[in-house]
């Protein structure tokens, strides 16, 4: 409201967002490049990145490693301390170190000892470089940041569940691995070409409903069920 003899100011009607169009809430400004103000690109269906395996913890190995280590430290550490102290080392290290200053390095002993030890480090060195749980299958990643993974019984049960349902299949077996599905069938009517091949045709679509990063391929065969006497 204004006061009676003040001038009227002109209103300005304030710029609207144009929920249809997707429009700015306020024009550019003159001399603006609107190439510059497009919208950031957004990821689609099956481009959220690369869909490695998922890595193990390995806490157990590294539990037990770390005992092991803190239990050798803590006594070598109560020893050493112990002789510093002017106390005699103890019964064990002194054998020790009198058996490997008399024993040959060609000793069938020493030989056992090194490679045991070799075979442990090489064991640990592979846990440290491999990712581990074999029995997880990754999954297409739909969106960046979002990982899934589908167990191997789990996609071996959906297997199953879909060969069963073709006419003819009396009972299915199914061994899921991480590159191949192998099927084995056991048909009780039906010629066991068509069979397959009805097979052959629900199983790559079962694969594929799936949605694994690397679907595995199929290995199918069927039989007819073994004669009774």
């Amino acid at each position: 409201m204004t006061e009676p003899g003040e001038p009227t100011r002109p209103t300005r009607r304030m710029p609207t967002v144009d929920q249809d169009s997707g429009g700015d809430a306020y024009p550019p400004a003159p001399g603006t490049d609107l190439a510059a103000h497009e919208p950031v690109p957004t990821l689609e269906q099956g481009d959220g990145g690369p869909a490695g395996r998922f890595w193990s913890a390995r806490r157990i190995p590294a539990a037990v490693l770390a005992l092991v280590l803190l239990g050798a430290a803590g006594l070598l550490l109560y020893d050493i301390a112990a002789v510093r102290a002017d106390h005699p080392a103890m019964q064990w290290r002194r054998s020790l170190a009198d058996d490997l200053a008399e024993r040959p390095l060609n000793d069938v002993l020493v030989l056992v000892g090194a490679a045991v030890a070799a075979a442990v480090g090489l064991w640990l060195i592979l846990l440290a470089l491999t990712p581990g749980l074999r029995d997880l299958l990754p999954m297409r990643r739909e969106r960046a940041g979002v990982r899934a993974g589908l167990d191997r019984a789990a996609a071996a049960m959906v297997l199953r569940d879909r060969a069963v349902e073709v006419p003819g299949v009396q009972s299915v077996r199914v061994s899921m691995g991480r590159r191949k599905a192998k099927v084995r069938a056991l048909s009780h009517f039906r010629e066991l070409d068509d069979v397959r091949t009805d097979l052959d045709s629900a199983l790559e679509r079962a694969v594929q409903e799936l949605g694994l990063a690397k679907p595995p391929g199929l290995s199918v065969q069927v039989h007819r069920p073994a004669k009774k006497g």
